[in-house]
């Protein structure tokens, strides 16, 4: 196949039951039908909706290029429609997430979070898609940074002539809304020195540099900076190309058998540690957490997915690989809620909260406001 694809995920959190917990079934269920339309009326090749925990994830497939208008608008109706839903069953958070009235051309600055890429599909081409729930983009800067500048997590680093090459990383400054891009293994070290600042930079895209394309790309939407206050985290996704040239598909997880700190968790002003598992179990159960992560995996098959769903299966009807669902990830998952408890101890006192420019859309400024008068010089 010589004609290029699109994949484009775009997810927003429009109402959930009984607090931030998952979408009622109806609402996935009205944005499959939405999709299905799509797909009928040959705008996509194919699709796959899912959640993770209080996000609905649209995963679309087609060769209209990355941020296009009618893509976008479909998941914009899709999530519309599901809106109508959770207000009608007075579902809470109904429709927070969709922060303009109306559409304008694109989804972005409008609520919703994408990560879309372009490439012409190899002979084999793996793809995974990675969703959190409960934290921000740069959530996956230090897992990616493990797969694509640590030998010691990836041995394709060592042992692929084409990983060899390296990888160029383009990073965002989500608070100044700009855009840098530096090459890995060259300015390897420069690179982390701007990523280990998590409240405002973050990956966007990876590029192989042997003429592969994309590898991997990430939804860097500042929820808080589009509203001017806080209405939930952003909830990131992230799409990545496995094998031949990139890393494979067990690199691309290990990271994540490591207990991992990221900003979000309850009220999105805490930090927490990242708890990998399925989307059945994404549920934030423990303290409105902790945050998940979860990973689908597809083959893709010619503008098509193909997961454990016979060949001939209908279009959007797949059974994703889903790589978190195992019991070797309860070692993980134990660390995750252990870490988690202990910061959790710390209640409103750092390290357990964010600092104060993570915190500068909740209460507190308008506390140390209000006592501006009365703080005195000290003699």
């Amino acid at each position: 196949m010589t004609e290029n694809v699109t994949i484009s995920i775009i997810k927003a959190d429009v109402g959930s039951v009984c607090g931030h917990t998952r979408p009622h079934p109806s609402m996935l269920e009205k944005c499959n039908l939405i999709l299905k339309d799509a797909t009928k009326d040959g705008l996509l090749t194919d699709y796959y909706v899912t959640h993770v925990g209080d996000d609905i994830n649209l995963f679309m497939i087609h060769h209209s290029g990355e941020n296009n208008r009618n893509i976008h608008e479909l998941a914009w109706s899709a999530f519309h429609e599901a809106t109508y839903l959770a207000k009608k069953m007075h579902l809470y958070g109904a429709g927070q997430d969709l922060l303009a009235d109306a559409f304008s051309g694109n989804v972005k600055g409008a609520g919703p979070g994408s990560a879309e890429m372009t490439f012409t599909e190899r002979e084999s081409e793996p793809v995974m898609f990675f969703m959190a729930d409960k934290t921000e983009p740069s959530a996956y800067s230090l897992p990616l940074s493990r797969v694509f500048f640590d030998p010691f997590t990836t041995t394709g680093l060592v042992i692929d002539t084409k990983a060899k090459k390296g990888f160029d990383v383009e990073i965002h400054d989500v608070i100044n809304n700009k855009k840098v891009v530096m090459s890995s293994p060259e300015e390897t070290l420069d690179i982390l020195s701007i990523l280990g600042d998590t409240s405002r930079y973050a990956i966007k895209k990876i590029f192989s540099r042997s003429g592969l394309g994309p590898v991997a790309v990430v939804s860097t939407d500042k929820l808080n900076l589009m509203a001017g206050k806080y209405i939930g985290k952003d909830d990131p996704v992230c799409v990545v190309r496995a094998q031949n040239g990139m890393p494979s598909v067990g690199e691309y997880l290990q990271p994540f058998m490591s207990t991992m700190l990221v900003s979000g968790w309850m009220r999105g002003s805490h930090y927490g540690a990242l708890y990998p598992c399925s989307p059945e179990f994404s549920t934030p159960t423990y303290f409105d957490g902790p945050p998940r992560i979860c990973c689908l995996g597809f083959q893709l098959v010619n503008g098509h997915f193909q997961g454990l769903e016979p060949t001939n299966a209908e279009v959007g009807v797949h059974i994703p690989i889903d790589y978190f669902a195992g019991s070797e990830w309860d070692y993980a998952r134990q660390n995750a809620i252990k870490v988690s408890k202990f910061i959790r101890t710390h209640g409103p006192f750092m390290p357990a909260i964010l600092g104060p420019e993570e915190m500068e859309y909740t209460s507190k400024p308008g506390v140390l406001r209000n006592l501006t008068k009365r703080f005195e010089n000290l003699e």
